[in-house]
């Protein structure tokens, strides 16, 4: 599409200089962002090719990019996931990886351009920022702009919120995050649900100390995901192929003491994930691994005072017996233990309304808002 006036134009991203362009494009926006994390960019060119992000095959998706007298001004993503669609009974579609300088037209030509693809394929609604599934960024950043950000969340700049409401966007759902301070601990009232839980439900916890242990844990973790994640929004489950490719892409950053699994007999019962966070890292590093990068992004984790809690889940069988608990004290003991201080817990559904009850009976204290919009097309 093209506009004479303002002199813009989009094009489709689909040539290896194309999609490099889309990919690399918010490295030059948030150029003066101090608080942008750029994402990690070999798992980035892996991310959008669709030879190797089994997501696209499940998918119709466009990338655009926008020009302004030739100059890449702004970019978005179409996805209309067919899977979900198809469990839920929805012809909805998708906008994510949406970012532009602060523009009013540019941002106004991407959106449309996004809802004139979604009605070209039947949609009547769409929503987003919003990837393929849960485990991409989601949402735009609302409140807690001046917090550091973490690995796999928005961290827009605010302008980007209100171009989305001028389109006619309105809130669809939040999401959370909260931070737990472990040197004020937890009352004693935790410990009694943890000799509780342990004496009666015949629970095992297992501690982890090489990376090799936990290979043989990877595929039920993420099988739970599939069964206790299935009532989430946005939720696809995922198949065995993008369970390999997801630990593929985060084993080799997780840290064992961080890892937290509990058994009943031969069957998990529940873990939870956490990562030294690495923000101060990636940012030193711009996002590139090599030559130097990974050095340090392994400073960063060794220096930091924070886990960032990624993952987690409990069999619906164990629910409401004090398993999360447990966990949650193990983990906050291996933090002590590693001299960390801070847990930030990652993007709890604010629909979630058990969870954040627990996260405040344990004085967790709310730290950022991210909010995902929709629209009817």
């Amino acid at each position: 599409m093209l506009n004479t006036q303002q002199g813009l134009c989009t094009v489709e991203a689909k040539s290896a200089k194309q999609i490099k362009e889309f990919i690399y494009l918010p490295e030059q926006i948030h150029k003066n962002h101090s608080n942008w994390l750029p994402p990690i960019y070999i798992d980035e060119r892996n991310f959008f090719n669709p030879q190797k992000n089994k997501a696209f095959s499940h998918c119709d998706t466009i990338m655009l990019i926008a020009l302004q007298n030739g100059r890449p001004v702004g970019r978005i993503m179409g996805i209309i996931h067919k899977t979900y669609n198809a469990l839920h009974g929805e012809k909805t579609a998708r906008f994510g990886f949406f970012d532009c300088y602060n523009i009013p037209e540019v941002a106004q030509l991407l959106i449309s351009e996004i809802e004139r693809w979604a009605k070209s394929k039947g949609m009547t609604r769409i929503i987003g920022p919003y990837g393929f599934s849960d485990k991409d960024p989601q949402g735009f950043l609302i409140d807690g702009f001046e917090h550091m950000p973490v690995l796999d969340s928005a961290c827009n700049l605010p302008y980007m919120v209100n171009f989305v409401e001028q389109a006619g966007y309105t809130k669809e759902v939040d999401c959370l995050i909260y931070t737990f301070d472990i040197d004020k601990g937890l009352s004693e009232s935790y410990n009694r649900i943890i000799q509780r839980v342990e004496a009666n439900n015949g629970f095992q916890f297992i501690e982890i100390s090489k990376r090799s242990q936990l290979k043989q844990y990877i595929l039920p973790i993420l099988r739970m995901v599939n069964e206790t994640y299935s009532e989430l929004f946005g939720f696809v489950p995922m198949e065995e192929q993008e369970m390999l490719d997801f630990a593929k892409r985060y084993l080799p950053i997780v840290d064992p003491k961080f890892v937290k699994i509990a058994t009943v007999g031969d069957k998990l019962a529940g873990f939870i994930i956490g990562l030294p966070n690495f923000t101060p890292g990636i940012q030193k590093a711009k996002g590139r691994l090599f030559p130097f990068g990974i050095f340090h992004i392994l400073r960063a984790m060794r220096k930091t005072n924070q886990l960032d809690l990624m993952l987690g889940a409990v069999d619906k069988e164990f629910r409401g017996r004090g398993l999360e608990i447990a966990m949650a004290v193990r983990m906050i003991n291996s933090c002590k233990e590693a001299g960390l201080n801070r847990i930030e817990i990652h993007l709890v559904l604010e629909t979630n309304t058990a969870m954040i009850a627990e996260l405040e009976r344990a004085n967790c204290n709310f730290h950022k808002r991210f909010r995902v919009f929709g629209k009817e097309i």
